[in-house]
């Protein structure tokens, strides 16, 4: 299960941006698994993380960390996952897709200024498809810690500063951060001198 859901979230072309080996995305997905009411039927918690690099320096920065409490889905070893953009397959590969396009979103806001735009479409968009399913995690009504909620909150214009927020942080601010140390002078061991 864990090689084919890496597989399926790491061989997927999910933006027609190009990486190189050393830009990706680091992100994890841990699942933890509660009931499996019949065989391939799974119920389970989720936890998404990504954090993202800071410029001259070691440090990561977390840039989303979302505990997702309604994984209801099927899943049999032998059976590929399949995924479209415009239509609900499965619960499995839509959930998959749209916390893929969340962290990229969260990723390009990161480095542009509402940058991640594009893929909170196309969150928004998998949401849309998967409302027909009525499984958890994808209503409008009743949970507001759901896949539904998130998207919906990060497309609410009341938000937009949240987003830009996290571009200044992490652009502006923390990727500069050497930079302004520098043209201010590293004073660090000038009491040791005196």
């Amino acid at each position: 299960m864990e090689r084919a859901f890496a597989n399926f979230l790491n061989t997927r072309k999910w933006t027609t941006d190009s990486y190189k080996s050393h830009e990706k995305i680091n992100c994890s997905l841990f699942l933890n698994i509660s009931k499996m009411p019949s065989i391939g039927s799974f119920v389970a918690n989720a936890q998404i993380t990504a954090a993202r690099p800071v410029y001259n320096s070691n440090y990561e920065s977390v840039l989303i960390n979302f505990a997702d409490r309604e994984w209801e889905f099927e899943y049999i070893e032998s059976l590929p996952l399949e995924y479209n953009d415009n239509t609900y397959m499965t619960n499995l590969t839509s959930m998959l897709a749209y916390y893929a396009y969340v962290v990229l979103a969260a990723d390009y806001d990161s480095f542009s200024e509402l940058g991640g735009n594009p893929f909170v479409q196309k969150a928004l968009q998998v949401v849309n498809n998967a409302q027909s399913s009525n499984l958890a995690g994808w209503a409008s009504l009743g949970n507001t810690r759901n896949r539904y909620a998130l998207v919906e909150n990060l497309n609410n214009p009341q938000m937009v500063d949240m987003r830009k927020g996290s571009y200044r942080y992490h652009r502006l601010a923390l990727d500069t951060f050497e930079k302004i140390r520098i043209r201010a002078g590293d004073y660090s061991g000038c009491a040791e001198e005196y």
